[in-house]
């Protein structure tokens, strides 16, 4: 069903977890902006909450985390935690109601259960809570046994486990060796103690990774009862996060490999009787993010696609991204100044954009491509963008509706790339994202 264009996807494009693009953030936005988007916010709030440890360090990784190694370190941060969970609470007014948490890192299960269990009491309690909807990501590694008891008094309804591959070879390649009994008896406790949608998140394009071993790691996952499941392509850029010139590069499949990688575990995954969320989402047709794709109701924001429909997502810790309608902003990504920050009674928001009139217009533009494939489109944005998007148009990867551009079935690994040329932003950037596909 999809074809290789390899011109279209040549130039690396953003994932479009927000518009405009972390990519714009700049020093001028900061703590002011911050608090005032705060003390105006009414209606449903959403909560990220980023944990910036795991006990080891994978090589791949991107994210803003370090060994959990220091009790200290970790007692410190957790002390800043919860002196802006403080702040930010006293700022929103009483009409703001948080009906999702998500705790994402870095890995949460790097701090203890009676830490974690700390932190959410002091959610629930210094925020207007409504029955939140609470997620996890988790580190099948060091998901502990006591963690099952937490995460069942917690109400946990919603859990990710990063497997990224079963096969041996290819984990030890990468840094992460986890084997399938490890993540066997991580689903069963899971499952045990209540959590109802379980995701895995997969990866392709890992170093000496063969299309038997994706359809292997595609197989377990799926025997194992995965409710979502989310394939990612590896983005390799050492330099960017030097940890993966650990990685052996020279072992890394090329772009037409990934692509046919990417086009088999969709073909495989819908075959299996899952929905394709996205571009690289999959969800069983009774969970919520299948609903919400079902339904147009599909969301993108900082956690990928989600059925989430508040308009406000507060980051909480070091390096969180908060967006708002008119403005996004992200935390002090140092802990040590993170922490200093708070010691002070600051905010610590360091950084972001002001999302204008014309940002939000076309990010709604750019949202709609990438989540329900299709989108109304003005006339100017047509003027602009139409002789961008005349490659897409001819090959049959997206066609016009009257006034809609509409993402075609073989179109979607190049979702992206069509929803980038309404990117503004893109035209003079020379900055790196990751391959499309």
């Amino acid at each position: 069903m999809w074809t290789y264009h390899p011109e279209l996807l040549a130039i690396p494009v953003p994932r479009y977890t927000s518009f405009p693009t972390a990519a714009e953030f700049a020093g001028g936005i900061g703590a002011g902006q911050y608090e005032e988007a705060l003390e105006r916010t009414q209606g449903e709030v959403s909560l990220y909450v980023h944990i910036p440890f795991c006990e080891k360090i994978c090589w791949y990784c991107g994210c803003n985390t370090s060994v959990a190694n220091r009790r200290d370190r970790v007692a410190s941060y957790l002390d800043a935690l919860h002196r802006e969970i403080d702040l930010v609470a006293e700022r929103l007014p009483a009409g703001a109601r948080v009906t999702r948490i998500a705790f994402g890192g870095g890995s949460p299960n790097g701090i203890s259960p009676i830490d974690f269990v700390r932190l959410v009491d002091a959610l629930t309690l210094q925020f207007e809570t409504s029955h939140p909807v609470i997620s996890i990501e988790l580190d099948p590694r060091t998901l502990g046994p006591g963690w099952a008891g937490v995460i069942a008094s917690v109400g946990i309804a919603r859990a990710s486990l990063g497997v990224q591959t079963f096969a041996e070879p290819l984990q030890r390649a990468i840094g992460r060796v986890q084997p399938t009994a490890m993540i066997e008896q991580a689903v069963a406790m899971l499952r045990g103690a209540g959590v109802g949608s379980l995701n895995f998140d997969l990866m392709y394009g890992l170093p000496g990774q063969t299309m038997a071993h994706l359809k292997d790691s595609l197989e377990r996952a799926v025997a194992l009862g995965a409710d979502r499941i989310a394939l990612f392509g590896y983005a390799h850029v050492p330099h960017l996060i030097p940890r993966q010139r650990k990685i052996d590069a020279s072992e890394l499949p090329g772009a037409e490999a990934r692509f046919a990688m990417a086009a088999y575990g969709h073909a495989f995954l819908l075959d299996r009787g899952y929905v394709a969320v996205g571009f690289d989402h999959f969800a069983l047709p009774g969970d919520p993010l299948a609903q919400a794709t079902l339904t147009g109701h599909l969301r993108r924001n900082f956690q990928g696609f989600t059925d989430d429909q508040a308009p406000v997502l507060l980051g909480l810790g070091a390096s969180a991204i908060g967006g708002f309608p008119d403005l996004l902003v992200q935390n002090e990504k140092n802990t040590g100044r993170y922490r200093m920050m708070l010691s002070q009674d600051r905010l610590t928001a360091t950084r972001g954009i002001v999302r204008s009139a014309e940002d939000q217009r076309r990010g709604a533009v750019i949202e709609a491509l990438l989540c329900q494939g299709r989108a109304p489109v003005a006339a100017d944005l047509w003027q602009e963008a139409g002789p961008l998007l005349r490659p897409y148009l001819d090959a049959g990867l997206c066609e016009t509706d009257g006034g809609d551009l509409v993402v075609l079935p073989g179109g979607l690994p190049y979702a992206r790339s069509i929803a980038a040329r309404f990117d503004p932003y893109r035209k003079d950037s020379l900055r790196r994202f990751s391959s499309a596909v």
